[in-house]
């Protein structure tokens, strides 16, 4: 039993009750793209906060492939901007291209190896181009993300369409764009040009239109359900929606008589087993399956993603380092110093009850001294 910190200042006793996570399926779901964005592992023993623990790093990659899921590399998840540089990020990739084996992987190109300061369409466009040429060579999806060096310089929706049209015309073969609010980064507000979601959300489609064939799908995070509905159905012929939206993603997986969209998740890298198992409920025309198992990780997911939302890696390294995945709760840039004892707490009751802790026991065990440390009895 621990006694856990719970909101309002009272002390909560608490002893795991909940189910355990299912096996994965004996063959991998398909009645749906899912790729899980995997975090990075720091090196708790290394001089600099920025060192990666390659090996349980990589060993990470290999849990959600062996779930059935696929690897969303080199995102937002993976610190990319809050401790991921250019440098370590094209490493990330290279590695992760080595031992993907044909399984399916996307990785993120942004632009976050241009220097400091005022940046042009120009400058971006290179930027992106440098990224997306290593990601097409390691045999990864491109991820085509938002960035912030655009939202900074761009003066009109014009500024946008610009920039991607002259990347997009010239890609080998066809992307992803990746649309984070500004929720996920504040740097990202206004992103297309315009303040209101709605109109963004607009803008996006109509650039989508005019660029059909070198688009295979977009990304949305944005933590609305009804934004993302329309924008999904707004969507040229041939080019997918995939729900960022930690907040309604069983609802938006699953769908409609109008469609439904694809999943690229950072929730899914701390709850993978359970997303897997859920899937597989889908290709088996299940979708009451699909939602009893789905379904319980909601109020998880969304408290790992309360605002300030930016800080959700904290509680996906916090659950990796639950399960057993790494031996320490560190993070680059010591990012983990982000939530409180209390948010941990909370993960902690969430997680036993939706049926993500692998070992209560371990779990249990590694969450006491996090409590000493802060100075709960």
């Amino acid at each position: 039993m621990l006694v856990l910190p719970a909101p309002g200042g009272e002390l909560l006793a608490w002893t795991p009750s909940g189910p355990r996570p299912p096996e994965p399926p004996e063959t991998p779901p398909s009645a749906r793209i899912a790729y899980a964005a995997a975090h990075v592992v720091a090196d708790a023993r290394a001089d600099e906060p920025y060192a990666v623990d390659w090996d349980t790093t990589l060993a990470f990659r290999e849990h959600l492939w062996s779930c059935g899921l696929g690897v969303a590399e080199a995102m937002d998840t993976a610190q990319r901007g809050i401790g991921l540089d250019w440098a370590t990020t094209r490493e990330l990739v290279t590695r992760t291209g080595a031992i993907a084996a044909g399984r399916r992987w996307c990785a993120g190109v942004g632009t976050d190896q241009l220097p400091p300061g005022p940046a042009t369409v120009a400058s971006i466009v290179d930027a992106w181009r440098e990224q997306l040429d290593l990601v097409a060579g390691a045999g990864a999806v491109p991820v085509v993300m938002a960035s912030r060096a655009l939202a900074a310089a761009a003066e009109s929706p014009a500024d946008y369409h610009a920039a991607y049209g002259k990347l997009l015309s010239e890609a080998a073969g066809p992307v992803l764009l990746h649309w984070l609010g500004a929720q996920f980064d504040p740097a990202l507000a206004g992103y297309w040009g315009h303040d209101d979601v709605r109109a963004a959300a607009r803008e996006l489609a109509a650039l989508c239109t005019e660029h059909a064939a070198a688009i295979a799908g977009v990304k949305v995070s944005v933590l609305d359900a009804g934004v993302e509905t329309e924008f999904r159905r707004a969507l040229p012929a041939g080019v997918a929606c995939y729900t960022g939206d930690d907040f309604n993603y069983p609802g938006l997986i699953a769908g409609d008589a109008e469609g439904h969209s694809e999943a690229l998740l950072g929730i899914f890298d701390p709850i993978a087993p359970v997303a897997a198992a859920a899937l597989a409920r889908l290709d088996q025309d299940d979708e009451p399956g699909f939602r009893a198992l789905l379904g319980p990780t909601v109020a998880l997911s969304r408290e790992i993603f309360r605002a300030p939302t930016r800080h959700y890696k904290t509680g996906v390294v916090f659950l990796a380092h639950l399960n057993g995945h790494q031996d320490h709760f560190r993070m680059l840039a010591g990012q983990e110093s982000a939530r409180t004892i209390t948010h941990l707490a909370t993960l902690l009751r969430l997680a036993d009850e939706a049926g993500v802790l692998t070992d209560p026991e371990l779990a249990e065990a590694r969450m006491r001294p996090l409590l000493q440390v802060a100075g709960v009895a």
